[in-house]
């Protein structure tokens, strides 16, 4: 697919999106590389928008530049979202309460403290991002050591053979100590995510380095 035929492709995509307003999103592609430009309302709206591009095939990396732009009236101050923030995760997050420190400056949203599980990280992120007045979070969440970890390459690529949608033949899984390296070569950005998710999945894996190329 060349450049002007994944560019129509990108916007027809985020046209698509029901919780996208994609007025005022640019859209650039050079090699298969978008650079996404312009604004939204939302935080969510810019994640949304980038989950959405990287999803379209074709579509080799992703440079996003997208701005939050609150509409009139919808700010909200920093002790509010603070305090909205640290609910909603007692509400719909598993984590104990007391274990996240949130800190807010000028919309912008710090997390901070330590998680068992990678994804208890990614809800907790998830839960905070949609709250009115957020103009993007820093999720600083860390996994907490593991000791009793067995054969943590063995779990991985297990767990990416048996994934449908991930060709295992092309991916080599590396682990030193508690943190796994991905090497070789997928057919789309989602396998990719899928791969760097079932590293996230086995117990221990304290960080992932995802080197894997879209061919």
């Amino acid at each position: 697919m060349n450049d002007l035929s994944l560019r129509k492709s990108i916007l027809e995509e985020l046209e698509f999106q029901p919780e996208i307003d994609a007025a005022n999103i640019g859209v650039a592609v050079e090699n298969g590389v978008v650079t996404l430009s312009g604004h939204v309302k939302s935080y969510a709206q810019k994640i949304s928008a980038e989950r959405t591009v990287k999803g379209v095939k074709g579509v080799r990396a992703v440079a996003e530049e997208i701005q939050v732009r609150l509409a009139k009236g919808a700010g909200t101050d920093d002790d509010t979202i603070a305090n909205r923030a640290l609910n909603i995760i007692t509400w719909s997050s598993d984590v104990a309460e007391g274990t996240i420190k949130v800190i807010v400056q000028k919309g912008w949203m710090s997390l901070e403290g330590e998680v068992d599980w990678q994804y208890q990280k990614e809800a907790v992120e998830r839960a905070v991002r949609k709250l009115s007045g957020v103009l993007g979070v820093n999720n600083l969440l860390t996994l907490r050591p593991r000791v009793d970890v067995v054969d943590i390459q063995q779990r991985i690529e297990a767990a990416l053979k048996r994934n449908a949608e991930v060709d295992a033949k092309g991916i080599q899984v590396k682990v030193d100590g508690d943190v796994v390296k991905l090497e070789g070569k997928v057919h789309l950005w989602r396998e990719r995510q899928l791969a760097a998710r079932a590293a996230w999945s086995v117990p221990g894996v304290r960080k992932v380095d995802d080197h894997l190329l879209i061919a």
